[in-house]
């Protein structure tokens, strides 16, 4: 079990170490659950008022906040409490599933398939034709990658996970499991047979730094390339429809959607379950609240709300009238 000194902790996210604790930590923990030998994080002053009840002995604490740890506690005052949590958490973080071999007995890998330095692949896992894995790549068991596809350095791939052909993974990426990556997109029109199916020809460019949360879809495009930029992180349960082009470090939360050829600027954040109609464009910097519904393109730098979606101050109002009228 890991363990570290309040000391060791507060030299690791550069705080300033304030009162003194002799216990040492073996954990963090949520303020509310927190136990003697566990540290928590006070980033919020909402929060401030339960650490008097709270059992842990530190805390990680935004440097603004005024508060005492009190006798035999200690906090390490930071300018980011997120930003310390998440060193520290990657501090505590348990090892990895190990592979006994690089490479399973169990997998298949075409003979055409061209492997970097330090490779490791898992049990039942298939790599098509063509398929290249730069320097590093981690392949967990039953991860199938088809034809023509590359993966760059030191991306790992979870169980489950399909990259369909043609597929371009940058590096650094992490899929979680049961990721579906050029899948075909969805379309279909009317006809003297019923429905007719559209065919999707393209394929997904994935940059670097990318990370796709569990069960998610990136569709292929239909004519090109679906697009992720560097740096997007994309929640669990999350459909991304052919020929969305998303800009860099855009972040996409669990449930929410894009319909076919919606075009993301940078920075954006799109909510829980919202929805985004197709050919929008949401530009560089933008928000989209949660459960909102988007039909018409939104400018840099705004923020969205309610089905359908409109400037987040406006719906706000609309919501106050309309609980004014429900109460005459």
């Amino acid at each position: 079990m890991k363990s570290f000194t309040v000391q060791e902790i507060s030299s690791l996210v550069n705080g300033e170490l304030v009162g003194s604790c002799m216990n040492k930590i073996v954990a963090p923990e949520q303020i509310e659950k927190a136990l003697t030998s566990h540290i928590t994080f006070i980033g919020n002053s909402k929060y401030a008022r339960l650490w008097q009840d709270s059992n842990a002995s530190a805390a990680i604490i935004d440097e603004k906040i005024d508060l005492k740890p009190g006798e035999g506690k200690a906090f390490i005052k930071v300018k980011n409490a997120d930003l310390a949590m998440a060193m520290l958490l990657e501090a505590f973080e348990p090892e990895l599933p190990c592979f006994e071999t690089d490479i399973h007995p169990t997998a298949v890998l075409d003979k055409t398939v061209k492997l970097g330095k330090g490779c490791k692949i898992g049990a039942n896992s298939y790599i098509g034709k063509n398929v290249i894995l730069d320097d590093n790549v981690t392949i967990y068991p039953n991860v199938s990658i088809f034809a023509d596809s590359t993966i760059g350095k030191s991306t790992t791939v979870w169980s489950g996970t399909v990259i369909r052909e043609r597929s371009i993974i940058g590096s650094h990426c992490i899929f979680h499991a049961n990721v579906s990556i050029g899948a075909d997109g969805f379309g279909y029109r009317p006809s003297e047979q019923g429905l007719t199916k559209i065919p999707h020809i393209g394929n997904v460019v994935i940059g670097n730094n990318v990370e796709i949360g569990a069960n998610s879809c990136v569709d292929r495009g239909k004519f090109s390339s679906t697009i992720l930029g560097d740096g997007c992180k994309i929640d669990n349960l999350v459909q991304i429809a052919h020929n969305s082009v998303l800009g860099k470090f855009c972040i996409m939360a669990g449930n929410s959607g894009l319909a076919g050829s919606v075009t993301l600027g940078d920075g954006v954040i799109i909510g829980g379950s919202a929805s985004i109609k197709d050919h929008v464009t949401i530009h560089s910097g933008a928000k989209v609240g949660a459960g909102s519904g988007v039909i018409a393109d939104v400018p840099a730098g705004k923020t969205v709300l309610g089905y359908p979606a409109c400037d987040s101050r406006e719906m706000m109002k609309q919501w106050v009238a309309l609980r004014k009228l429900a109460r005459k």
